[in-house]
């Protein structure tokens, strides 16, 4: 690599827009190339970020040898496609949650990284914000007891476009994988076990994709979480650890907030942990520090948290019957 990490991003949409932004932030690196298959989005997005190099084909991307990592912020439907190309071409890459639409696809990426000697990264940049340290650190210290319930939701009124991603299956479109994981995710995290027992329930928009879920998830210890994620209705989208001696609440929206409430017998504290630009930088700063010290996975973000989040989205869309053209 050079002296400064040189990043790829490959489809510059909405949240590839957050991560660019990111790359503003102090000892990060910077954005060097773009590809789009829009070429005239592809420019625009280079000239707005400051980018050397606009291509209006991913193979040439890769091929450009001043490309250090790639960031892929396409539809969901292509992570898998997209990923192997540059895994293949001995890039790094981290890949925008979900890393594909199921576990067996995370599976054979992670099975060809690991045998092509390439990181690779789910970019499940919530676990990196500096108010879950502080989460992370009120429950090393025990502050609430032991985890009993975790509940959270996530929903937003999106418009019914049947014509949008967020409702089109050959997009793999829906709720769970859009807005749910991050539900799951943080469930698996904060209960520190991935195998549960999962009921479902929700609704099904006449394209096929899930656009309400309902879940309870238990796990063998005998502790449970409850969450909903939907496209009809603006939730609270906060976040609650129950323990024994209290509770940790963190705020809205839980995925993107920087604070946090401890509550206890004798402790009510509310801590903020400003982001330095939009919180995109911390994972950024992560495969960074991958990067530098020849790692081929993250020791936080690791694959198995991307497997385990995956298995229980799998066996969740298989109780409400969604599948998706390609699968």
């Amino acid at each position: 690599m050079t002296q400064k990490t040189q990043w790829g991003i490959i489809g510059p949409g909405r949240i590839a827009h957050r991560f660019a932004q990111a790359l503003e932030a102090e000892d990060v690196g910077e954005l060097y190339a773009v590809a789009s298959r829009d070429v005239n989005r592809g420019k625009a997005f280079a000239q707005q970020y400051h980018a050397a190099v606009a291509y209006q084909s991913y193979a040439d991307l890769l091929a450009d040898p001043l490309v250090d990592v790639v960031y892929i912020a396409t539809p969901h439907m292509f992570h898998f496609e997209t990923a192997k190309q540059c895994i293949m071409a001995g890039k790094a890459v981290l890949v925008e949650k979900p890393m594909t639409i199921n576990v067996k696809q995370s599976e054979a990426l992670i099975e060809l990284a690991r045998e092509k000697s390439v990181f690779l990264m789910e970019g499940m940049w919530t676990l990196f914000l500096p108010i879950y340290e502080q989460v992370n650190q009120w429950l090393s210290d025990n502050k609430i007891g032991d985890v009993k319930l975790i509940t959270s939701s996530f929903g937003f009124n999106v418009p019914k476009d049947e014509a949008d991603r967020y409702y089109n299956p050959d997009l793999a479109g829906g709720v769970l994988l859009d807005m749910g994981i991050y539900n799951v995710a943080t469930s698996q995290w904060f209960h520190q076990q991935d195998d549960c027992e999962i009921t479902c329930d929700g609704l099904v928009a006449k394209t096929g994709v899930d656009e309400m879920c309902l879940v309870n998830l238990k796990y063998p210890s005998g502790t449970a979480t409850q969450f909903v994620c939907n496209f009809n209705t603006q939730t609270i989208n906060d976040l609650t650890i129950y323990g024994t001696k209290g509770h940790i609440r963190i705020h809205p929206m839980f995925w993107d907030t920087a604070t946090a409430t401890l509550q206890t017998e004798s402790e009510n504290v509310t801590i903020d942990k400003p982001f330095e630009v939009n919180g995109f930088e911390y994972e950024i700063k992560e495969v960074e520090a991958c990067l530098r010290a020849g790692k081929l996975e993250s020791s936080l973000m690791t694959h198995q948290r991307t497997l385990s989040s995956l298995k229980v989205m799998d066996t969740i869309r298989a109780k409400l019957g969604v599948v998706y053209p390609n699968e």
